[in-house]
């Protein structure tokens, strides 16, 4: 997210980022002890820093959404590294991705500037990035930790325009290489492709 400065299409119509709230967490109430050091398809990720990762974005996005600009949205999450999740991660996140749903469907959020790790963005970017950000690190999630993801069409078809605007080589901090899938594949395996992971991933034997 940090190392992003380009300028993307705006989006005409908002999005609900419930659906995808509610599968990632879905997703994180399967996740166990035992997998907290598991790999992800992050690269040198663990499920723990991801989910670390994923308490932080929640909350930056939320006060991104109310124009509440401070230390959550004026510098990375992951500045010094991608954070572990904290023990009580589960309360965190339990509290957090409802108020980050409710923050984006009030259509102010989607109206004029915000600013969310360290980039000033037009609301409209920013929570296309919120959805982005819920929909694809809910596939890492449920990817790492051996459990099926499902994605509503509304939500993967705004993501899946959403990377299409980035170089296909890839962006540094947000999208490694595409990677080539057949043509006829669903459209969450077209965006996550599209972003840089193998919808084929599975965890390490």
């Amino acid at each position: 997210m940090s190392e992003w400065r380009g300028t993307l299409a705006l989006m005409t119509d908002l999005v609900d980022l419930g659906p995808a709230g509610r599968q990632l967490m879905t997703i994180a109430t399967g996740v166990t002890d035992s997998q907290l050091d598991a790999p992800t398809p992050c690269a040198g990720r663990s499920v723990r820093q991801l989910l670390g990762h994923v308490v932080g974005l929640t909350a930056s996005f939320r006060d991104a959404a109310h124009k509440e600009l401070g230390a959550r949205t004026d510098t990375s999450p992951d500045a010094d590294g991608w954070p572990e999740a904290t023990d009580d991660w589960r309360a965190e996140l339990a509290a957090r991705l409802p108020e980050l749903v409710a923050a984006w469907r009030e259509p102010a959020a989607w109206e004029g500037m915000t600013r969310a790790g360290g980039v000033d963005l037009p609301g409209e970017v920013a929570g296309v990035v919120a959805l982005d950000e819920l929909v694809l690190h809910g596939w890492d999630l449920a990817r790492a930790t051996g459990q099926e993801f499902a994605c509503d069409e509304v939500s993967a078809a705004a993501v899946q325009a959403f990377v299409e605007q980035f170089d296909p080589a890839g962006t540094p901090g947000l999208f490694g290489p595409a990677i080539p899938v057949a043509a006829k594949t669903s459209t969450l395996d077209r965006l996550v492709a599209r972003s840089g992971r193998d919808p084929r991933w599975t965890p390490p034997a």
